[in-house]
C-alpha cells in the first residue's frame, strides 16, 4: 500500500540514525566507565578499542528498543506536526492501519533480536568481559575446578577436581553412589577418567563397596555405567551467561534432575525468549503516543522513549527477582512485563489521540 511506504521511507533513516546515536552513547560510556583503570594498568590504545569493538554487538542489543520506540513516536510526532497524520485519518484510514507497517516492523525486530543474541552478542560479550578483566588484571576462580554433578536423582554424585573439557578428561574424580533410601553404597576414586566413545575410562580406579557390614576394595567397574554426557560438566564449567539459550537450557534441566537449585537458571531461559520481545512491546507503546505531540518533537520523542524503556526494565527487574527467589513461577516472572505492556500500550492506541 503507497501509505506504507510513505511511512516506512521516513521511519528508516530517523531509526538508523537512532540506532547509530545509541549504540555510540553506549559504547562511549562502558568506555569511559572502564577508561581510568585502563590507562592505570598501561593498556595499549589498540587492545581498548578491540574490547570495545566486542562491545558493539551488546550496544546494538541494548538500543534496539530504544532506537525502535524513539524513531516510530519522532515519525508519527513529525507526521501530525505537519497535518499529514490528520490527513490521512480524516481520508477513511484507520489510525490501527496506519500504524500496521510498525507493528509488522516491530514484530519482525523481535524474531531478529532473539537470533542476533543468541548467535552473535553472547560470543562476543563473553570475548569482551574476558578481554576487560585481563586488561584490568583481575582475576577470576577457574569454573572448571571443583566441579560438583548431581545425576539419577540425586543417587550419583560426581566431585571433580578439575575438567579438561577441551580433550574431555576429568582429573582427580570420585562418584558417591545411593541407594533409593540416600544411604551409602560405593565410593570410586580415580586420578583420570577419560571420555570414550560412550562412556568414561577410569585410570586406575579404587572401588569402596558396602559388602555384609563391612568396606570392600576392589578395582573393577562394570563397563559403560557411567555414561554421563561430557556436556554435563563442561556447562557445570562455565558461566550460565555465557550459554546460548538451547545450552542454558539444558543446563536448567541439569540442575532440576540433580535435585540441585534450578529456578534463578530457569527463569534466566525464560528471559531469553521473553525479552526479545522487548522491540514489539515498545513499538506498541511508541504508536499510543504517535498523536500526542505537536511541539518539540525531537525532544518529546527521545523523553519518552527513555521513559518506556526505564519504566518496562524497572518492572522487568523486579518480576525477575520474584522469580529467582522462587516468590514467583519462573515463567510468570519472564512473561508477565511483556503481557502487561501489551496490554498498556493497547488500551493507549485505542484511546489514543486521532
Amino acid at each position: 500500500m503507497i501509505i506504507d511506504r510513505y511511512v516506512i521511507k521516513h521511519f528508516i533513516p530517523i531509526f538508523f540514525v537512532a540506532m547509530g546515536m545509541f549504540v555510540l552513547l553506549i559504547v562511549l560510556i562502558d568506555l569511559f566507565v572502564n577508561l581510568v583503570t585502563y590507562l592505570n594498568y598501561e593498556a595499549q590504545m589498540s587492545q581498548i578499542l578491540l574490547a570495545s569493538f566486542y562491545f558493539i554487538p551488546k550496544s546494538v542489543s541494548y538500543a534496539l528498543p530504544i532506537s525502535l520506540v524513539f524513531s516510530v513516536a519522532y515519525t508519527l510526532g513529525d507526521l501530525y506536526a505537519r497535518n499529514e497524520l490528520t490527513t490521512i485519518i480524516t481520508s477513511g484510514v484507520p489510525y490501527w492501519r496506519l500504524c500496521a507497517s510498525f507493528m509488522l516492523i516491530g514484530f519482525c525486530a523481535s524474531f531478529i533480536a532473539f537470533f542476533f543474541e543468541d548467535n552473535i552478542v553472547v560470543p562476543t560479550f563473553r570475548i569482551k568481559n574476558s578481554m576487560t578483566r585481563t586488561l584490568k588484571h583481575q582475576r577470576t576462580a577457574e569454573r572448571n575446578s571443583d566441579i560438583v554433578i548431581k545425576t539419577h536423582q540425586g543417587k550419583r554424585i560426581y566431585s571433580v577436581d578439575y575438567y579438561d573439557y577441551n580433550n574431555r578428561i576429568l582429573n582427580g574424580v570420585s562418584i558417591i553412589e545411593k541407594d533409593d533410601e540416600g544411604n551409602f553404597e560405593s565410593q570410586i576414586r580415580a586420578p583420570t577418567a577419560r571420555w570414550s566413545n560412550d562412556h568414561w575410562e577410569f585410570i586406575n580406579p579404587v572401588v569402596y563397596a558396602w559388602n555384609d557390614d563391612m568396606i570392600k576394595v576392589d578395582q573393577a567397574i562394570p563397563p559403560n555405567t557411567y555414561d554421563e554426557d561430557p556436556e554435563l560438566f563442561r556447562r557445570s564449567a562455565v558461566d550460565p551467561a555465557d550459554l546460548n539459550a538451547r545450552d542454558a537450557g539444558a543446563l536448567a534441566l541439569d540442575l532440576r534432575e540433580a535435585g540441585l537449585p534450578y529456578v534463578a537458571a530457569l527463569a534466566d531461559v525464560y528471559h531469553r525468549y521473553s525479552f526479545s520481545s522487548v522491540s514489539f512491546i515498545v513499538v506498541v507503546l511508541s504508536i499510543s503516543m504517535g498523536g500526542r505531540f505537536r511541539k518539540n518533537i525531537l525532544l518529546m520523542s527521545l523523553f519518552t522513549s527513555i521513559a518506556c524503556a526505564v519504566v518496562f526494565y524497572v518492572v522487568e527487574m523486579v518480576t525477575m527477582l520474584m522469580a529467582k527467589y522462587g516468590v514467583i513461577p519462573p515463567i510468570f516472572g519472564a512473561w508477565f512485563p511483556v503481557f502487561l505492556f501489551i496490554v498498556i500500550g493497547t488500551v493507549l492506541v485505542r484511546y489514543s489521540k486521532t
